[in-house]
């Protein structure tokens, strides 16, 4: 299980606008930034959706974290 504090820095690491969400294009950002990954938005958005319980599009802080404890 992921330590909650360090789960929030890092999904603010990611929502670069701030506004409480990941996109895909945010979530690709961030694996290009980690160096090795490189992958599209489609991709990107892929992941996104097997995540999103609720099916906006976008991952909140509690889909964030419920994917990080599984």
């Amino acid at each position: 299980m992921a330590d909650i504090e360090e789960a929030r820095k890092e999904f603010q690491r990611i929502d670069t606008d701030g506004d409480g969400f990941i996109t895909a294009a945010e979530f690709k950002t961030a694996l290009a930034q980690g160096g090795d990954w490189n992958v599209t938005e489609s991709v990107a958005e892929v992941v996104i959706k097997a995540r999103d319980l609720d099916g906006d599009k976008v991952l909140s802080f509690d889909e964030f974290w419920t994917y990080l404890n599984k």
